[in-house]
């Protein structure tokens, strides 16, 4: 690893992950509108399905979260990182196959959303360990809030793009952009010459069980990561009762048409760029960890606007944007704060291990979240049930300002 700090916009390995990341979450950005879409306007699907949808995304944190976390520190990053990639691409450029061919069926969108997310688990694992060997300890957070300005772009011009594609060329071969953008990332990950220094020899590692476990009781015995996996959690499972009923909600209860929905998550977009253009001053002025607990508190108050929104649809949606620019910059920084914590937290060889545990802490819920939104977006209407995790929300933030994560 480089020792000397210099601009990370000035090193062009950075800057290499940096653009693969932004195109890839580009597409992805696309994906988020287009794949859900592809399930309501294609297959007609219910509230159940869309929630079975949405849980199938999350099942592969359940699925291989702690063995993600095993072979992140067994193997180099950078060649792991690049094979989600190419597999990502490949998975997803199946439904505008099918969809070419006329054999397109919802099952298959279920199949796609379990594979691919068991992939992006294993990034999601890899990436964050990647940095450190990639730029020094002192950058973590100029780093952190420059890759969330880069899923900041991407989440204005993916989704803004989104809803015309969709009108003009069908949800199914949307997707198809999103394959693309993969093979995109994969090749600018493959340009970077910055040594990773090599995993830990064959012979001095533990036994696979250990290995396991290692990473779940760092979390568990250290008060910070506890708190932290534990409010994760909680935002995990009741933001799922808002993001697998959202595009339904706006769609079918406000009446807005598919390129709204692209617009309104643009929005939030660029608050979230806002946000991560503000995370370093943010976290110097409050600290890492008040400033952790804030930026979630603050997300899930201003998303009280979303049940609330009603009337005509364009009150409607000026509340649902009001929410998105206030809402999508707090949680950006929450988000770069959190994981520039627990990168400063966790030594780098247990890192991988130390990701993936918090990883199933946090995201391992978020199948039942998606599940329980569905069964009660159909008993109780799509509006309760979204404040339901709103409220849930805001406890997660509660929690974290009311823990030592505060005095982090």
């Amino acid at each position: 690893m480089r020792h000397y700090r210099i601009g990370l916009w000035k090193d062009s390995d950075f800057v290499k992950l940096w653009l693969g990341r932004t195109v890839s979450n580009f597409g992805s950005g696309i994906t988020g509108i287009a794949l859900p879409l592809t399930a309501v306007l294609v297959f007609g699907a219910t509230p159940i399905q869309m929630g079975i949808l949405g849980a199938l995304d999350g099942v592969s944190v359940l699925v291989i979260g702690l063995v993600a976390g095993v072979w992140v520190d067994r193997v180099r990053r950078r060649p792991l990182l690049i094979a989600t990639d190419l597999g990502r691409a490949f998975i997803l450029g199946t439904i505008p196959l099918a969809a070419l061919l006329g054999v397109l069926r919802i099952g298959q969108l279920y199949v796609v959303a379990a594979l691919a997310g068991m992939l992006t688990v294993l990034f999601n694992v890899a990436n964050p360990a990647f940095l450190p060997s990639l730029i020094p300890q002192e950058s973590l957070v100029e780093g952190n809030s420059k890759l969330g300005m880069s899923d900041s772009l991407a989440e204005i011009g993916g989704p803004a793009v989104a809803g015309p594609l969709v009108q003009l060329i069908s949800a199914p071969f949307a997707i198809l952009f999103d394959a693309l953008s993969f093979l995109f990332s994969a090749c600018c990950l493959g340009l970077i010459h910055t040594p990773e220094p090599p995993p830990t020899a064959r012979e001095q590692r533990k036994s696979l069980w250990y290995d396991l476990v290692e990473g779940l009781r760092m979390v568990l015995k250290n008060p910070l990561l506890r708190a932290l996996a534990g409010s994760a959690g909680t935002f995990s499972l009741f933001g799922n009762f808002i993001g697998a009923l959202y595009a339904l909600y706006v769609i079918r209860q406000l009446g807005a048409p598919p390129i709204f929905l692209g617009l309104l998550i643009a929005t939030g977009g660029v608050s979230a760029l806002v946000g991560a253009l503000l995370a370093e001053r943010v976290v110097r002025r409050f600290g890492l960890g008040r400033t952790v607990g804030m930026g979630l508190f603050m997300y899930g108050a201003t998303g009280l606007l979303i049940p609330l929104a009603g009337g005509s649809v364009a009150l409607a949606l000026s509340l649902l944007f009001f929410s998105q620019l206030i809402g999508d910059a707090s949680v950006s920084i929450y988000l770069i704060a959190e994981v520039s914590l627990r990168q400063s937290i966790v030594p780098a060889n247990v890192l991988g291990r130390a990701n993936a545990s918090m990883l199933l802490l946090s995201q391992g819920v978020a199948p039942l979240g998606a599940l329980l939104a569905g069964i009660l977006g159909g008993m109780i209407g799509l509006r309760l049930t979204i404040l339901i995790g709103v409220l849930g929300v805001m406890l997660a933030g509660t929690w974290l300002l009311l823990s030592q994560v505060r005095k982090g």
